[in-house]
Order: C-alpha cells, then structure tokens, then sequence
C-alpha cells in the first residue's frame, strides 16, 4: 500500500503578518487543488500571536511590544497567545480530511503532536505530547500546537523553542494567573524550556527540522518530497497580507471589548480553553441580548463558527440563552476540541450575573 506523500517547503524568514497570511494561502490553495497535501517550516521576525478569538490587549502587554519593535499579529487558528522570534521554529501540515483516516480534531491533534515529540526525542531528550496541545519535556512546554478543518483541508500548526530568551517571551505576554495557579507555578517563565537549556549543544536548524520529517514520517506513516513554494502561493499569501491578514484593522478586530459603558463582561475555564463573554442587553428589564462577543484561547472547527453563534444569539431572550445555544451547535457542522456547548452558555450567565 502506498504511503500518503506530502511535500515539504521552507518559507525562510518572515515577519509574523506575512507568515499568517502564507498560511491562509496554503489553505486556499489546497482546497482548489493549486497544491497537494504538505508540510511548511515558518521562520519568525519577533513576533507575539494572538489566537483568532483573543481580545488583543487582555493578551498582549502592547507598550512592551511598541518599544521592543515586537510585531502584534492575529493568528487564522486558535489558542493562547504566544510570543516568535528567530530562537524558534515554526511548523505547519495542510492536508486532506482523508489522507490519514482520522477526522476528528482532537484525535489528529494526538496524533500530529506524538509524531512531533517522536521525533524530537530523536534529539536525546524524552519529548511527550500533553493534551490539549502542548509538547513538553519534564512537565515544562518546549511547543505547542493548534490547527482546525476548513471544508476537507486541516490546517494544524505547532512551535519549537530553540534557544529564545522566556524573560522577553513573558515580557509581551499577558499570562493569566489562572493558568499560573492551575500548575502551581509563582513564574510564566519557569513553564517553558528550551533545547538549548536541554542540551549540552544546540541542534542546527535543519537538524531540528529532520527529527521532525522522521517523526511525521515513521507515526502518520506518510513519504516526502522537497519542494519550493509554489508562485500561486506567495500571490495569494501577497493578497491575503495586503487586504486582511497585514493590515492593523484585522489585529486590533477583538481589541479592549469591555471598554465600552454597559458591557458585562464574565468568563469560564474548562478543560477546553477559557471563554470570555462580553454582553450587552437591550428591552425595558433587560431581558433580551442585544449582542454578543465571545474571545478565548479556545479551538473551534472552523474558527468562523464562533461569528455566526454570535449573530445566532442576537436578539435572543435572555432565559433561552442555554436552548440556543445548544440547538445552534446541533445544527452547525462544527467540530470542538476538548469544549462544549456548555461552556459557552457557562461564560455568557457568568457575565449576566455582573451589573454593569
């Protein structure tokens, strides 16, 4: 039986916008055929990511990233924020719902994140995947990783911390203390380790990215070719940049949500991810929503589903609020990761119980 081939390209240096959009263009130049199934190694100008639905100053500490000429940048994908520069890898798979038999988000999420610490591990270190999406070493994160369906095409991203500095990491990040109390930690940076903290010498580039194709290549049972990307690709990765993804409008779209008089703002932790809620109400008792934003670092398949549960939730009564929801995730062909219905519903009631 043939293994499933996939390419594999080197994009070189990049700013973290130009990055982003490169990857929205793998995506739709899978979906139309232009490439096959494939694997991209990204390298980042510094950098620190928000997560699709992420408010942007909640995660950010954004003077920190202006003086230090740090690139504020909204990822396609969900998740936490996190922080890039040229002590990291970036890696990147794009491929067909059918290329290896599994369709579910978190069981490909296993998957892809034990071939990556496989191959890692090749290193001389004891890598292991821990769910939802972290790869670590000894309990302490060396990459993480997201990724989601569109149509039949995955897109699933991961990271690799080669020799950058946690104090600069933690520096453009706003770590919530909840996640810090959660794993008994007093410090961000005492979280996250690097290979170069982790071996007597610092692997090369290409001797990081070669355990990784050895990893992808002996657990998800696939072969590779070596390619260049592709013209189509860099013209729609331009596109992208020029009209969305590059521009400030798109960073900034969830930005300082409770700023506004009359929002209620509530949240909710669950084994998914965080969802924050910020609502505000309309009628003479405030019985009705008059709309809704819901941010997180949270994975949902596709990630726009979240802008159509908010316009569902319009105009909706404020007792309907648990049917509703439940009734449009029933409804949608959507596809969640470690997160319910549930906690949605949980996040919104929490910021109902709050007067503005």
């Amino acid at each position: 039986m043939n293994k499933p081939e996939f390419r594999v390209i080197d994009t070189g240096l990049r700013s973290g916008r130009e990055n982003i959009a490169f990857d929205a263009a793998m995506i739709e130049a899978h979906q139309t055929a232009a490439i096959g199934d494939s694997i991209r190694f990204i390298h980042f100008k510094p950098c620190a990511l928000v997560g699709r639905h992420q408010d942007l100053s909640r995660e950010l500490k954004l003077n920190y990233c202006t003086d230090n000429n740090i690139q504020t940048v909204r990822r396609i994908t969900g998740g936490g924020a996190i922080y890039m520069d040229q002590g990291q890898i970036g890696w990147a798979l794009v491929f067909s719902r059918k290329t290896l038999n599994i369709s579910d988000l978190g069981e490909l999420t296993k998957a892809i994140c034990e071939a990556a610490a496989h191959g890692l591990s090749k290193l001389g270190i004891e890598v292991q995947f821990r769910p939802r999406n972290d790869i670590e070493v000894g309990g302490r994160k060396i990459g993480g990783s997201g990724g989601f369906f569109d149509g039949n095409t995955l897109f699933f991203q991961g990271t690799v911390l080669i020799d950058t500095d946690p104090s600069v990491m933690m520096s453009a990040l706003n770590v919530a203390k909840t996640k810090l109390q959660k794993r008994q930690l007093d410090d961000a940076s005492t979280r996250v380790t690097t290979l170069k903290q982790l071996l007597e010498t610092t692997p090369t580039i290409e001797a990081i990215k070669q355990t990784l194709l050895t990893g992808f290549e002996e657990k998800l049972g696939i072969s590779l070719r070596h390619e260049n990307p592709y013209p189509e690709e860099e013209h729609l990765a331009k596109q992208y940049f020029d009209e969305e993804i590059g521009q400030d409008d798109y960073v900034h779209e969830i930005d300082r949500a409770d700023a506004q008089a009359g929002v209620l703002h509530g949240s909710h932790t669950g084994a998914g991810g965080t969802v924050e809620a910020f609502v505000r109400l309309e009628g003479n008792n405030d019985e009705r929503l008059r709309e809704v934003l819901l941010t997180g670092d949270f994975f949902v398949t596709p990630p726009r589903i979240v802008l159509d549960l908010e316009s569902h939730l319009r105009r909706v009564e404020v007792c309907e609020i648990s049917q509703e929801v439940q009734e449009f995730f029933a409804k949608s062909e959507v596809d969640l990761l470690s997160i319910s219905p549930d906690d949605f519903v949980s996040a919104i009631e929490n910021a109902l119980k709050h007067t503005p």
